[in-house]
């Protein structure tokens, strides 16, 4: 018996980033929206029956300015270009900038996002560094992101991902050998 098999995926990530007072970067408000619609058919042929199985799985999460569960009022937003079998070392309590100018050196992250574009041919290795953010948890954790993929991980509650400047406010990034690689990077926090 032959089956046929149509699998539909779709995830769409947006975060939309709202900020108030575009002039003052002190009275600067964040609000970040994060958006994930995942949705499947998965159909086949069983004799004269097609059975259908749908999946939908919509998920919104909303963070207004704030330092508590729920809320976020600092960002990082980057595209940034590692050659061929180089890092990239970004010091999350060390001179990254918000896009208001502003530093970013967050308390805790709440988003983190990596998005490797599909025109990469290489393969990227995220964390593992010695004083790495806790976002795998053990230092020696890595996680794989080939071309076109993406690692998002949302944290709302008040904890999120304690930030500790010297020994654990590293997130690396690792480009294999072969060509350079784009990623597109975004980091959401609060300031305390």
């Amino acid at each position: 018996m032959k089956r046929f098999l149509t699998v539909g995926l779709a995830a769409l990530l947006v975060i939309g980033l709202g900020f108030v007072n575009m002039g003052d970067v002190g009275g600067a408000t964040l609000s970040t929206r994060v958006v994930v619609d995942l949705s499947g058919t998965l159909s086949g042929t069983t004799g004269i029956a097609t059975p259908v199985a749908k999946l939908t799985a919509p998920r919104t999460m909303d963070f207004v300015n704030g330092v508590a569960a729920g809320q976020a009022d600092s960002i990082y937003v980057s595209t940034a270009s590692i050659t061929t079998a180089a890092t990239l070392t970004l010091d999350v309590k060390g001179a990254l900038l918000d896009p208001l100018g502003a530093a970013f050196t967050p308390a805790k992250l709440k988003l983190v996002y990596i998005y490797s574009q599909p025109a990469n041919t290489t393969t990227l290795t995220l964390f593992g560094d010695v004083n790495h953010v806790p976002i795998l948890n053990t230092v020696a954790t890595t996680s794989t992101l080939l071309p076109g993929g993406m690692f998002l991980l949302v944290q709302p509650p008040l904890a999120g991902i304690t930030v500790t400047a010297a020994t654990g406010d590293i997130i690396k990034i690792v480009n294999a050998a072969g060509a350079t690689a784009v990623v597109d990077i975004v980091l959401v926090g609060t300031s305390s």
